[in-house]
């Protein structure tokens, strides 16, 4: 199998990790703290960012985590907002879909957007071009 199927298996992979995290803010704060679905929404996809760009980092692209990288990860999620949120309001308001649902419906259509962003940012260009597949580095952010 390629190392880019391989990769591609991994953001995956983190993608239902990530989800499952994004739910598990998402959900209480929309029915323990009756936030407002999209407030709730938002909050969730926040705190699962961090987590999102850790395991993004080392697991799928298996390179160093950096601050510029942190800086710019958010980038892939402004993309992955805006799709997921077009999709969150389209399908609570126009399709009728049930809005404890229909965040996970809206983030299958943003996921190759993410993949691609996310690539660009966290896999250096040299990276990309000449060096093999290799196992995850150590932490050191810098």
């Amino acid at each position: 199998m390629s190392g880019q199927l391989q990769q591609v298996i991994r953001f995956g992979f983190v993608g239902a990790v990530n989800t499952c995290t994004f739910y598990a803010f998402y959900w209480p704060l929309l029915h323990l703290a009756q936030l407002p679905y999209f407030v709730a929404y938002t909050i969730g996809f926040l705190l699962s960012m961090v987590g999102s760009f850790f395991l993004n980092t080392y697991f799928t692209y298996r390179t160093t985590p950096t601050w510029k990288k942190f800086l710019l990860f958010p980038l892939t999620n402004v993309t992955n907002f805006v799709v997921q949120s077009a999709g969150l309001f389209a399908l609570v308001h126009w399709v009728g879909m049930n809005k404890t649902i229909a965040p996970l419906a809206a983030a299958v259509v943003a996921i190759p957007f993410t993949y691609v962003l996310s690539r660009r940012i966290l896999v250096p260009r040299h990276q990309e071009r000449d060096e093999p597949e290799t196992a995850a580095p150590k932490i050191p952010v810098k």
